[in-house]
């Protein structure tokens, strides 16, 4: 069980704190100031401690780099009524792992409490033990790894099916390094990615003089993965006469190279992925329904990234390590904003667009923690967006209401209903995206975070 040290001068704050995480099943222990806490500290050991900055006596910040030098790898939460950049920054190169400001929710302190305790390492769950090519804890995750660890030491030829970014090909090495052919190849193709005139040679390989260009013997993709595994990705791109060919390798073991007249026997699992809809491809006859039942012995449907929006943090922080290693930068975690602007994110491009998020975030970043301003997500959505509203027929409170009216009401009213239309028009024309509702206002992102919790809008 993980044990937390909650210090805030406030009362009522650190009863908040003492009840909610109690109910989360954590050891919790509580100091009104920071020198009390530091000597907790020395006498015991804590797995995270959350800390108010503005103390009397000795302040947040000074009690992080004490709580460091005392115990290093302790995790630390501050947080603070009083936001400033200054603040954040100085807590983050100090080691604290977030900084959050006060009023929070009780779901964002439970998230990131949770991030925290996951880095302890007696403390981290092994939920992807065994999966190292796959990140993922949430329970659509988790029924995959379960269907992996059952089909992989069968021959069944495999299916998998699922947008594009979400990790397909990923799922496929993991079966395959976990087949009874692990030691041998594991060969790639991307059907859409070779012309349709060299994609039959790419597959099944081609001899001498065949055709124009064709100056030596060549393998294909069958003969180079014999005793293997080949990936045949976005295998709805297939054309009709190389489905055809396809088919007879599933269902006979053999193939004939272009330009050949002999048939070569092949031993070779064969694991296919597309982000089409493979039965209405049969329907419409681009697809032959023979061979999609062949490729389709065991289906695998990889879920949308939005489907399985739990695993974000766990994606966030291996993307984190990956590029502040490949880009030369220090940058340890990212904000709890930002990770609030990522969970409430749909990801049109999935695990792909988050990746990309992260390693752009990190090139941007001036400091050790990503901040929501360098977050830049794309104002794509699936589905149909709402279109802005006309101004013409649309018009702000104080221009639709005549003077007695305003005056009845008063300025502090007007000004707070005036405020709130204004957010609501920023927040359609954004598609309720928050940071571009944030930029149309010239407005902070914790301003309009503040202002939209102020006055209930979702």
């Amino acid at each position: 069980m993980a044990s937390i040290l909650v210090v805030d001068d406030e009362l009522s704050m650190r009863e908040f704190l003492r009840i909610l995480l109690k109910k989360e099943g954590y050891q919790v222990t509580v100091a009104a100031e920071g020198k009390t806490a530091l000597g907790l500290a020395e006498q015991d050991s804590f797995d995270l401690v959350i800390s108010d900055i503005r103390m009397p006596g000795m302040s947040g910040l000074e009690l992080l780099g004490r709580l460091k030098e005392i115990h290093p790898d302790i995790g630390v939460i501050m947080i603070t009524a009083f936001a400033s950049p200054e603040d954040a920054v100085t807590a983050m190169k100090g080691g604290a792992f977030d900084y959050i400001t006060k009023p929070f929710n009780v779901d964002e302190i439970k998230r990131v409490v949770r991030a925290v305790l996951r880095k302890r390492p007696q403390l981290e769950t092994a939920s992807t033990d065994g999966f190292p090519e796959i990140i993922g804890q949430s329970p659509e995750m988790m029924k995959i790894f379960d269907l992996i660890a059952k089909i992989a030491p069968t021959p069944a030829n495999v299916l998998i099916y699922g947008e594009s970014g979400t990790g397909k090909e990923l799922v496929a090495k993991a079966i395959h390094n976990r087949s009874r052919v692990a030691g041998h190849p594991f060969v790639p193709i991307t059907c859409s990615a070779i012309p349709e005139s060299l994609l039959e040679s790419e597959l099944f390989g081609h001899v001498k003089g065949s055709f124009t260009g064709a100056i030596a013997d060549k393998a294909g993709l069958f003969q180079l993965a014999d005793g293997g595994t080949a990936f045949l990705d976005e295998i709805g791109e297939l054309t009709p006469i190389i489905q055809t060919k396809l088919l007879r390798v599933l269902q006979e073991r053999e193939f004939m190279p272009v330009g050949s007249t002999k048939t070569r026997q092949v031993n070779v699992r064969i694991i296919a992925a597309t982000n089409r809809i493979l039965e209405e491809e049969i329907t419409s006859g681009k697809f032959r329904e023979d061979l999609y039942y062949r490729l389709a012995v065991v289906p695998i449907r990889v879920p949308p990234l939005r489907e399985r929006i739990g695993d974000v943090p766990l994606l966030v922080d291996h993307f984190l390590k990956k590029y502040s290693t490949l880009l030369g930068k220090e940058v340890q975690t990212i904000s709890s904003y930002g990770m609030e602007v990522l969970m409430q994110y749909d990801f049109p491009g999935n695990v792909r667009e988050l990746e990309n998020i992260i390693e752009r975030g990190v090139a941007l970043e001036s400091s050790n923690i990503i901040l929501p301003e360098n977050l830049i997500l794309s104002l794509h959505r699936r589905g149909k967006s709402k279109p802005p509203p006309d101004e013409g027929t649309a018009p702000l409170f104080v221009a639709a209401r005549n003077e007695q009216e305003l005056f009845e009401l008063g300025l502090e009213e007007v000004l707070q209903r005036v405020e709130k239309e204004m957010i609501c028009h920023a927040m359609t024309r954004a598609d309720s995206s928050k940071m571009r509702a944030a930029e149309l206002l010239k407005l902070s992102f914790r301003s309009l975070r503040y202002k939209t919790k102020k006055h209930g809008i979702d």
